[in-house]
């Protein structure tokens, strides 16, 4: 089975998360078959704190991939930044 789900990185204490399709079968810091974005809890002033490719997440879903649950969420609130961003109708861009 294939899984969409967060791989650990950074130093002790200050952790930075990558979203990675795998097998569920690997360790979840183990070989994954693509990387699809980056998740940094600790982001501070001008950093970015998540950045997702939802097309390529959207692919995978469709080829059968479950998501976590965490990934689930953050997946949630990137789509739901990316629909406030986008100009209304009737607003000067």
């Amino acid at each position: 089975m294939i899984v969409v789900r967060l791989a650990r990185g950074g130093s002790k204490k200050r952790p930075f998360y990558h979203f990675h399709v795998a097998d569920r079968r690997e360790p979840r810091d183990g070989k994954y078959i693509e990387r699809l974005g980056f998740f940094n809890p600790l982001a501070r002033g001008g950093e970015e704190e998540m950045r997702l490719d939802t097309a390529r997440l959207e692919y995978w879903l469709g080829q059968g991939a479950k998501m976590s649950d965490r990934v689930k969420s953050l997946a949630k609130r990137q789509k739901r930044k990316v629909r406030d961003q986008e100009p209304k109708d009737g607003e000067a861009a």
